[in-house]
């Protein structure tokens, strides 16, 4: 038994070595649904309490349930600064985040897939061959950050002097939520003003000037509205979304690489599985992959009406906060959930967020990237292992990927 009054989930040490299962398999068995103590936030005037949803058919449920539990408030723990409401899509609800899905979805055609496809493979190669004769790398910095960021500049049609600059600034951002990095709150917001600007002469450039890349369509793509007349992102809109898609698209996949890796490198059969029947199971490892790494963390709700869950009286304001890691071990939901199994299925896992208006946009793109990085890794190279410790980013719920891999000292032979 948990005793729930206690329990501190914003502790920066208890994410140290990565998510800690052990204490959510505990609050799963005795208090899947509970309201957590007043927490402190360098951000907050002053301490904010919150629900914690742990088990997978809650977390799926409220996921699915926008009008129960809305996003305009923002993402995190805390409510999010009102000027951001309806700029950001991670703080929209139906109809407004219905729109701006469409208008960026408009942006995808299947000509830009493909592009992106070919993109994906040719950068994969490219970054595998710069680290192939040394025969040992710093799998995080040099692997798995490098291929989502490169695959968000060219759908934004970064150009490729620029990228240095901007991956600084998207590296800064995630750092600077993790206590040991010596960056602050202040540095974040630096670097995301900063951005914020190169989006904004970004976004013109491609309108006096279009280009063969998506954020030109984006800069130029109307839809028709409810009442007939057509619509497009505005300037602020396509502005915070670069910002978003720079942190979010790159995070989790380099948590979803990393993690994934450390998965194969710990089970072995499963590594020697995918290595030698990679056409047949690479799909249904991909789901598992991203299953077990769970690189989002949470996403906070604000509860827009009296509502029950689990028992649990939730009021009308009450902020509430969904936790994707602990669903995607729930025992209830999956056979054996601590189990690393490739050829796992049914797989329901909630990392893209579980169905709803709110599933991932970039999932499919991620699942492309784990897949042919994966791939070509295991088709490359062999005997994988670790010349030092693996150091982890332990930000807590601080913001909503807040658990993550920062190194793998990593030394390989060539197959």
């Amino acid at each position: 038994m948990v005793a729930v009054a206690e329990i501190d989930l914003c502790r920066n040490d208890l994410y140290k070595q990565g998510f800690p299962h052990d204490l959510f398999t505990g609050l799963r068995a005795s208090s899947p649904v509970f309201k957590h103590p007043p927490a402190e936030f360098a951000r907050t005037e002053e301490p904010v309490e919150f629900w914690v949803l742990c088990d997978h058919a809650s977390v799926q449920a409220a996921n699915r349930d926008w009008e129960t539990f809305s996003a305009i408030d923002g993402s995190g723990v805390y409510k999010t600064q009102v000027e951001h409401r309806n700029h950001m899509i991670v703080s929209m609800d139906p109809p407004q985040h219905s729109r701006m899905r469409r208008l960026i979805s408009a942006g995808f055609t299947p000509r830009m897939i493909a592009q992106l496809d070919e993109h994906i493979r040719n950068r994969t190669i490219q970054i595998l061959d710069e680290i192939a004769g040394r025969g040992e790398c710093e799998f995080v910095s040099e692997v798995a950050y490098q291929l989502p960021m490169h695959i968000i500049a060219d759908i934004m049609g970064i150009p490729e002097d620029d990228r240095p600059w901007v991956f600084e600034r998207t590296d800064v951002m995630i750092k600077a939520w993790d206590p040991a990095s010596g960056l602050g709150p202040e540095d974040n917001d630096k670097a995301q003003f900063d951005l914020w600007c190169y989006a904004r002469d970004l976004g013109k450039a491609k309108r006096a000037k279009p280009a063969d890349d998506v954020w030109t369509i984006l800069a130029h793509a109307e839809i028709d509205g409810p009442d007939g007349d057509s619509t497009s992102l505005t300037e602020m809109e396509l502005d915070m979304f670069f910002v978003i898609l720079g942190l979010a698209g790159s995070e989790t996949t380099r948590n979803a690489l990393s993690m994934g890796l450390l998965g194969l490198m710990d089970h072995p059969d499963q590594m020697e599985l995918l290595a030698e029947r990679s056409d047949e199971v690479m799909g249904t490892a991909v789901e598992e992959i991203i299953r077990w790494s769970s690189p989002v963390l949470l996403f906070g709700r604000t509860a827009t009406r009296d509502v029950k869950v689990a028992g649990q009286s939730i009021k009308e304001g009450d902020r509430v906060t969904l936790w994707y890691p602990s669903a995607n071990r729930d025992e209830t939901a999956f056979d054996d959930p601590f189990r690393f199994d490739l050829q796992r299925d049914p797989n329901p896992h909630v990392s893209f967020g579980g169905g709803g208006p709110h599933y991932c946009l970039g999932a499919n793109l991620a699942k492309r990237e784990v897949s042919v990085m994966i791939e070509q890794l295991l088709a490359r190279f062999n005997d994988f292992h670790l010349t030092g410790e693996v150091e982890w980013l332990a930000a807590g719920p601080t913001t909503n990927v807040g658990v993550g891999v920062k190194r793998i000292p990593l030394a390989f032979s060539p197959s």
